[in-house]
């Protein structure tokens, strides 16, 4: 049920941070080692990070071991901060390019690994609860992510810091419906990430931030996110994890 990444750290070649390690986000794509009822992720991807303080991203609605031209343009494009996602759509919605995340609102991009169980019966409470998004295309795309997406921007935009935005859309949402709640998410200086169903790794070295769904090699610098927790990391604060 798709995979994200989030990088932050000394500048990168998108290349290595989307194709490095054995367990490449490339390799979940197609050999997913801890996937929850799906075999690939090959429904679309997506790739944000930041150019001259902007937020700028690279979607398809194709796999990503397919698309060998963007492999090309990812070995010229470097980043400090990045995240990038591969999807397994679920079942009744589209395989669209507009589906395929990161989402992005003005800075922020976000990723939701996981699903809203029962999603037409809470949808209408969900959007409800973000109000007015007009503005902002990618909370109506259509796909049980979006709303949840929209219920981060709202807090966002309220003065939520980034973990605490994704904590609240976490807490509105469990409220109303069971499901898989893994966020991820930038604003193009820190990380935040959320575990709520699925699995989530960590890697700190001394100048770089790793948060993945999966680790991308074998290194024991890799630990384990506790379900039900959030995760952030920011220059100077290292990464902080707490219980949701």
């Amino acid at each position: 049920m798709c995979r994200h990444l989030g990088y932050l750290g000394p500048e990168q070649t998108l290349h290595s941070l989307v194709y490095g390690g054995e367990y490449s986000l490339e390799t979940q794509a197609y050999a997913p080692r801890m996937t929850q009822g799906n075999l690939l992720n090959a429904d679309g991807f997506g790739v944000g990070w930041y150019q001259d303080g902007a937020a700028v991203r690279f979607r398809r609605a194709q796999p990503l071991w397919t698309d060998q031209s963007f492999r090309e343009v990812a070995g010229a494009v470097r980043a400090s901060c990045a995240v990038a996602a591969i999807r397994s759509a679920t079942v009744g919605f589209p395989v669209d390019e507009s589906c395929a995340q990161p989402f992005r609102a003005g800075k922020w991009l976000f990723s939701h690994n996981g699903k809203i169980e029962g999603y037409g019966g809470v949808e209408a409470k969900l959007r409800e609860l973000a109000g007015d998004l007009a503005e902002v295309p990618d909370a109506r795309a259509p796909l049980d992510s979006a709303p949840l997406f929209a219920l981060t921007v709202r807090q966002w935009r309220d003065g939520a810091p980034l973990g605490d935005g994704l904590a609240a859309a976490v807490a509105a949402v469990t409220a109303l419906a069971p499901g898989r709640y893994n966020l991820l998410a930038s604003d193009g200086a820190s990380l935040a990430a959320t575990t709520w169903g699925d699995s989530l790794f960590v890697r700190e070295d001394a100048d770089a931030v790793r948060i993945a769904s999966e680790p991308l090699d074998d290194d024991p610098a890799w630990r384990p996110v506790p379900d039900r927790s959030l995760v952030t990391a920011a220059p100077g604060a290292g990464v902080r994890i707490r219980p949701l």
